[in-house]
């Protein structure tokens, strides 16, 4: 038996409200059912759209090769409750309800997968053609803009703005991006992994534009800090995402550094009865030995599993998987599994001017990460000898003709 129903009586007559309708949200959904959870799911997106998968949004939703990305999911037949278009604003744990447009929201288990939204550019609210990616609608009103082969300049030269950037150029956009920082990806990788990076924006015919930080928006131009002004028929915004936690102001539940909610091992939050899972947490590592806040995919797939086994009264494993993401861009597959921060020695496989290559991070001998471009095989091996703990030999580890779970001791 599980504390929830401890407090509440049979689980069947528990009530389990998920606030937030992406990945992580429908996921805990699907595995309370699968899980055997008899009680009431409600699941509540504050967009109006049927649940849909966000990868598709940035290439083949955004390029007109796809109408949607609606999740595979019979909630009918889960006997789960949407209620989608409406906004959460607030929690009151003490009476275990949230506060709604439609009127308040009791929960007797409360879990919260908001996920994140984008960080806006300072001073661009407001002007026309300035756009984010991050929603359905996000995506469909930038497809005419492709469409129409505008000048487009791309505010950052992350993750998210090296996806758009290939759909704009495959579209036939003249592309210019443009980075504050000296190189792409400053915050994931480190300087010398992303820079052979930089020469892939030049390949596919789009400008990259580094140490170049925006004093302005205006219609139909972007101005740079030294005074450059670049044309812009449409402007993308791509400089990072926070934690959508603002709406528990107030509530007790504990926060993190970034706005984040902090998690157990086991996605609790401060709180009895209420968990994050997703974007909008972080949890402990003892893989890594640190707190992870992990803006990824399979992150909001590998969560609710947990989350779940936690209502339904099973003793689930502490939750602490090898992060895991991808990244499609200038015609290559890129891929990264594991974490690199505590990582003491850094091996290349191949040679990183040419199409495919990879990147590894050793901790004492052993893989605490892997990058792969061009070659899954070394991601797939990779990321089963880091969840193995597995120690390698360097010297067969940087044989690129070599398998990597060959040079594994």
């Amino acid at each position: 038996m599980s504390d929830l129903t401890q407090e509440t009586g049979p689980a069947a007559r528990v009530r389990v409200v998920i606030v937030g309708a992406g990945m992580a949200g429908v996921q805990t959904a699907v595995a309370l059912r699968e899980q055997g959870f008899p009680g009431s799911v409600t699941l509540i997106g504050a967009e109006p759209h049927q649940p849909y998968d966000r990868p598709p949004l940035s290439k083949a939703v955004l390029l007109g090769k796809a109408e949607g990305s609606a999740f595979d999911v019979d909630f009918e037949a889960l006997d789960v409750e949407l209620r989608l278009g409406l906004e959460v604003t607030g929690v009151h744990p003490a009476r275990r309800e949230l506060d709604t447009a439609a009127g308040p929201v009791p929960y007797d288990a409360l879990v919260v997968a908001t996920g994140a939204e984008p960080v806006r550019l300072p001073g661009a609210e407001g002007v026309p053609g300035v756009h984010l990616l991050r929603t359905l609608d996000d995506a469909e009103r930038l497809r005419p803009v492709l469409a129409r082969q505008h000048d487009i300049v791309v505010v950052g030269a992350g993750w998210i703005g090296a996806e758009f950037a290939t759909a704009a150029r495959e579209a036939g956009c003249s592309v210019t991006v443009v980075e504050a920082a000296g190189r792409p990806l400053v915050g994931a990788l480190p300087a010398e992994v992303a820079a052979p990076m930089a020469a892939w924006y030049a390949d596919s015919g789009a400008s990259l534009r580094t140490h170049a930080r925006v004093e302005r928006v205006e219609p139909g131009a972007v101005v740079l800090e030294d005074g450059t002004r670049l044309p812009a028929g449409a402007v993308v915004v791509g400089i990072g995402a926070r934690p959508a936690t603002a709406w528990l102001a107030g509530s007790g539940i504990e926060l993190g550094a970034h706005r984040e909610i902090v998690a157990d091992d086991h996605l609790r939050t401060s709180l009895p009865g209420v968990y994050a899972v997703g974007d909008c947490a972080s949890f402990p590592s003892g893989r890594y030995g640190e707190r992870l806040l992990v803006h990824h995919w399979d992150n909001a797939l590998q969560g609710p599993r947990t989350v779940a086994a936690n209502i339904v009264g099973e003793a689930p494993a502490p939750y602490d998987p090898v992060p895991y993401f991808w990244s499609e861009q200038f015609g290559r597959f890129v891929q990264y599994a594991g974490h690199h921060g505590a990582a003491d020695a850094l091996l290349w496989r191949g040679d990183p001017a040419g199409p495919s290559w990879s990147v590894c991070w050793l901790r004492e001998g052993c893989l605490v990460a892997v990058l792969a471009v061009g070659r899954p095989r070394d991601l797939a091996q990779g990321r089963r000898l880091i969840e193995s703990g597995t120690r390698m030999d360097p010297a067969l580890l940087t044989d690129p003709s070599r398998p990597l779970k060959g040079a594994a001791l």
